[in-house]
Formats: structure tokens, C-alpha cells, sequence
């Protein structure tokens, strides 16, 4: 036991909190060997799969989510969007996705958006899409896997996942459970971006999924009169991180009421999301 407790120490940055029951499943312990995959329903098919992600909350990942999905079906592809954010799903209603999913023979049918595009989120499962999600972490992290083996997506190019913020349960849920081709991080122009960037970069780093690019959201606001780029949150620093990390920044996203509108009113999809044409050729 003393060795099993001293060579944790040594491998795992976590080591200081972990209990024995807490470590079963990290990937320190196994040496990155046991894999926890899960498998896709059988009448499904994707070819890549997406993970949207932050180290912190309020950063504007679900915003961040949905314009790459968009973007890459009005491309031309098969998307599809998995709301793994358990607890605050706004995928729904951003899309106008509203209704019930219902299961048959072959699983749970997701729900699509007038456009087309497969959304399967805990909002499309309850009676109220308006009531809070009051689960601990085991089952959160049950029903996004859950999301993954039991949903019937069909023939899809991307499935893009829209994970929780941090690096708790349920995001590592997703890493270990689903075959992630990639992740891109969102971030805000904050000064502690480059802490927050770090955490989810190397989160990613430990799990060996590649980190595709980041996403800065909040970047400015730009005066309706004049055109001057206002920095509500301060002076970017995205760049510098994304230097010293080696990854490129896919887009700085400007403030907008107008999409914060369009979001609530379930037109989201028609906004304008050319700021990702980048983030769609890196995709590709």
C-alpha cells in the first residue's frame, strides 16, 4: 500500500486530494493505458467528434458550440451537437429546439432543428425545460454517456460536444468515454486567461486529445457610431498564450446584442458565423 500511495504521488498532480475510491478511473493511476471508451449506438456513425471546452464557466462555450456547428452545416456537413452540459443546458433553445426526445427499438431519436441539425440534450428529456438539474456527479456523468451509446445520430461528419466548464466528473466523463478527435477552448480577455487556458490545455494534454485551437469570446464591443473596438474586458492576451502553447486562435468574438437575441429567440442558426471560417478549414 505504501509503495501503490508513494508512486501516486509521483505521477499524479491531484495526488494531494485523492482518495483511493477518488483515484479509480484516472488516468495516472492506470499509466494511460485502460481505456474507458464507450460504444456508439449501433445504428450511428460519426466521423469526428468535437469537444468544446473551458477551464472556467461564463466564457460563452454554448455560444461558441453552436457557431461551429452552424457554421459547419451551412459548409455542407452532417452535424450534429451534444449537450453534455448537464446542469445548464442552453443548446435547446438556442437552435428552437423544443419538445420531447422519445425512444424506440434502435434508442433515443435526438430532436432536430429546423435546419436540420440532431441536438440531444437533459432539456429534451424532462417535463419542464425550466427546472433545475439536481444530480450529483455519477449520474450527470451517466447520462452523458448515455447521450452517447443509447442516441440515434445517424450518418454524421461532426458531433460537436458541448462539455461543462472546469476539469471535474462530468468533462472528464467525456474524455474518457468518447473518441475525441480534438478539442477547442474558449477562453475571455481577462487577465487570468492565461492560468485558465493552461488548465484546460493540459487537462486535454493529459488525455491525449488534441487541442485543435482557442476561441477568445468577449473580445470587444464595437461602437455602433463610430466603429471603435472597445475593450469591455480588457486588453486580449489570447495571442501570447496561444504562442507559448503552439495553437492557433481560431476567432475573437466581439460582443453582439444581436445574437444574444437571436439566441433567445431560437434564431440562432441564421446569425452570421463567418468569424469561424477559419476554425471550419482547421476542422476539415
Amino acid at each position: 500500500m505504501a509503495n501503490e500511495t508513494n508512486e501516486t504521488k509521483e505521477t499524479c498532480a491531484s495526488a494531494g486530494s485523492c482518495g483511493r475510491e477518488s483515484c479509480e478511473g484516472c488516468p495516472s493511476k492506470s499509466g494511460g493505458q485502460t481505456s474507458f471508451l464507450e460504444e456508439l449506438n449501433k445504428y450511428s456513425s460519426i466521423k469526428k467528434v468535437i469537444g468544446v471546452v473551458s477551464g472556467k464557466g461564463g466564457v460563452g462555450k454554448s455560444f461558441v458550440t453552436a457557431s461551429l456547428a452552424c457554421a459547419m452545416h451551412k459548409a455542407g456537413y452532417k452535424v450534429g451537437i451534444l449537450d453534455a452540459d448537464i446542469t445548464g443546458p442552453s443548446i435547446p433553445k438556442m437552435l428552437g429546439v423544443h419538445g420531447t426526445a422519445f425512444g424506440t427499438d434502435q434508442g433515443i431519436i435526438p430532436l432536430e432543428s429546423k435546419e436540420g441539425i440532431p441536438v440531444m440534450s437533459i432539456n429534451l428529456l424532462v417535463e419542464d425545460e425550466e427546472q433545475p438539474v439536481i444530480w450529483r456527479g455519477p449520474v450527470i456523468a451517466g447520462a452523458v454517456k448515455q447521450f452517447w451509446t443509447d442516441v440515434v445520430w445517424g450518418e454524421l461528419d461532426y458531433l460537436f460536444v458541448d462539455m461543462p466548464p472546469g476539469t471535474g466528473d462530468v468533462p472528464l466523463t467525456v474524455f474518457q468515454s468518447l473518441p475525441l478527435d480534438g478539442v477547442v477552448v474558449v477562453t475571455s480577455p481577462q487577465e487570468l486567461v492565461q492560468m485558465i487556458v493552461k488548465k484546460a490545455y493540459n487537462m486535454a494534454q493529459m488525455m491525449h486529445v488534441p487541442v485543435l485551437g482557442l476561441v477568445e469570446n468577449f473580445s470587444y464591443l464595437e461602437c455602433p457610431d463610430c466603429g471603435r473596438k472597445i475593450s469591455v474586458f480588457g486588453e486580449s492576451h489570447v495571442d501570447e498564450v496561444a504562442g507559448e502553447l503552439g495553437i492557433p486562435v481560431f476567432a475573437k468574438l466581439p460582443i453582439d446584442p444581436s445574437k444574444a437575441a437571436a439566441a433567445d429567440a431560437g434564431e440562432f442558426y441564421g446569425t452570421d458565423h463567418s468569424a469561424f471560417d477559419q476554425a471550419i478549414a482547421s476542422l476539415k
